[in-house]
């Protein structure tokens, strides 16, 4: 179906669970001068995060490729996974890959987000053919204790707005001391990324299960790290982004991932934390420069 500026696509993933991606700007031939770009979401959200950021990278002004955006399993339009179970990152993992192959996408550039960028990390190992490259969005193989404890807090805290109209300052509330950059439009956006309309109210665009995991975390918590599947993911060009404010993704991280990967290339994203809006001004044009400085080979 053709919505504006872009067209969805409903396919099955290997259990049978009905998931969804938004396509944009795929000419009429289903050509492009370069590799598609694949957006992957965080934890709770879905493809309507990207949807700025796909408008702009689609058209001329940005790089004038086929983006596809991503609902996983029991998230935006893509079905509730009735075995709970399956909310996990190989099980999301293998969605993306079905994905590519129903989309006939056989290399494209990928853009994670949080989770999609742990997704990109466990894909590195399984499918390296599939990656052309990488844009990691506040993501390393070191996630910080203290950030995942907020997002626990934030996702199970069993309050949302209680209309529309409030959805933006209730963000603007929780968030805005991490996004001072933000404005009133950003928050709208982002009310609408995250919430669908149910019966006139803003209800989070999830299934609540998927948040559940996290109430089994604690300060005495020890989190595993991806040194190794990072490994994997610097045989491609890398681009990471990391909020200035992030509490998710350290400074000392960061510069670790950068020793270990001299070519990679790091910027930081002022004004925001966990994790940076990517079609605001700087993160927008870093990841324009990175797909101009690759597009001989991607």
């Amino acid at each position: 179906m053709q919505q504006d500026g872009f067209s969805e696509h409903y396919f099955l993933s290997d259990d049978g669970l009905r998931l969804y991606a938004r396509i944009y700007g795929r000419t009429s031939s289903g050509s492009d001068s370069h590799l598609p770009i694949v957006c992957l979401p965080g934890l709770s959200r879905n493809s309507r995060d990207f949807h700025s950021l796909a408008l702009f990278l689609s058209s001329p002004q940005g790089s004038n490729r086929t983006v596809v955006c991503l609902d996983y399993r029991g998230r935006g339009q893509s079905a509730r996974d009735p075995d709970k179970s399956h909310y996990t990152v190989p099980v999301e993992a293998n969605d993306v890959i079905t994905a590519c192959r129903t989309l006939d996408i056989k290399k494209a550039v990928f853009i994670g987000t949080s989770r999609g960028g742990l997704i990109l990390h466990l894909l590195a190992q399984q499918v390296p053919s599939l990656i052309a490259a990488v844009v990691l969005n506040d993501i390393g193989p070191v996630i910080e204790l203290d950030g995942l404890l907020a997002i626990r807090d934030y996702l199970n805290r069993g309050t949302t707005p209680k209309t529309w109209e409030e959805a933006p300052a209730y963000l603007r509330a929780v968030h805005g001391a991490e996004f001072p950059v933000l404005g009133a439009a950003d928050w709208q956006e982002m009310a609408v990324a995250i919430y669908r309309n149910e019966h006139g109210h803003a209800v989070p665009d999830f299934d609540l299960a998927i948040a559940a995991p996290l109430l089994s975390l604690s300060a005495k918590t020890t989190l595993p790290d991806l040194w190794q599947a990072f490994q994997a993911l610097s045989q491609h060009p890398l681009l990471l982004i990391r909020g200035e404010n992030s509490r998710l993704l350290s400074s000392e991280t960061a510069a670790e991932m950068q020793r270990r990967n001299v070519g990679m290339v790091s910027v930081t994203a002022q004004g925001q934390g966990h994790a940076p809006l990517l079609h605001l001004d700087g993160p927008r044009q870093d990841i324009v420069l990175f797909l101009a400085a690759i597009a001989k080979d991607a």
